[in-house]
């Protein structure tokens, strides 16, 4: 039968996809509502799809199906991943193996959060330093606003800040008050006579 001013079938509903809304996809074309993962249903894009002969999935549903398992893999260097994939109807469940363990006693979410705020004091000011306000110095955590010379006030950057003693300073303070002294190192500008 002659296919009349439209497009290829989609993948996934099998109705006429017309160019505006077509998106393409390991040589098959799919509707742009269509283009979601078959297995977690998350709308999917060129950055994020992963084909296996007629399916498409999202990175991490496809990893969880087609990937590989055991120590190490999936969850960070190290890690056994216990996720079943039975929420995405993937049942990566193997025989024989047992199934995850359930903690038997429930966990205390503010302990638990308490554990996972453990956060740097900034040596200046002794409050907490969040990561978007850090900034290291001495080998210290540093709020951007405390990250000031200790005697002049001015602020610093990676290029001119040293440290002393937990502290920090300009190049220029810690030239005049720790650096060396005597002719041409800045501190005397004239030669004194001793009489």
């Amino acid at each position: 039968m002659p296919n009349w001013g439209g497009g290829a079938k989609c993948g996934a509903c099998e109705k006429t996809v017309y160019h505006a809304e077509e998106i393409q996809c390991n040589g098959r074309s799919f509707h742009k509502s269509c283009f979601l993962c078959m297995a977690c249903r998350k709308a999917l894009d060129s950055t994020t799809v992963a084909a296996h002969e007629s399916e498409i999935y999202c990175k991490t549903c496809y990893g969880r199906k087609y990937g590989p398992k055991g120590v190490g893999f999936g969850q960070g260097a190290g890690c056994l991943s216990t996720d079943t994939g039975d929420h995405l109807g993937l049942n990566l469940q193997q025989q024989g193996s047992p199934k995850p363990a359930r903690p038997s006693t429930p966990t205390n979410a503010s302990k638990f959060a308490k554990k996972m705020v453990d956060v740097d004091k900034c040596p200046r000011c002794g409050k907490s330093v969040y990561a978007a306000e850090k900034i290291m110095g001495g080998g210290k955590p540093w709020h951007k606003s405390c990250f000031r010379c200790a005697i002049c006030g001015k602020s610093l950057e990676s290029t001119n800040v040293t440290d002393k003693d937990g502290e920090l300073y300009c190049k220029v303070c810690y030239a005049k008050n720790f650096g060396p002294k005597g002719i041409g190192f800045g501190g005397l500008t004239q030669v004194e006579k001793k009489e």
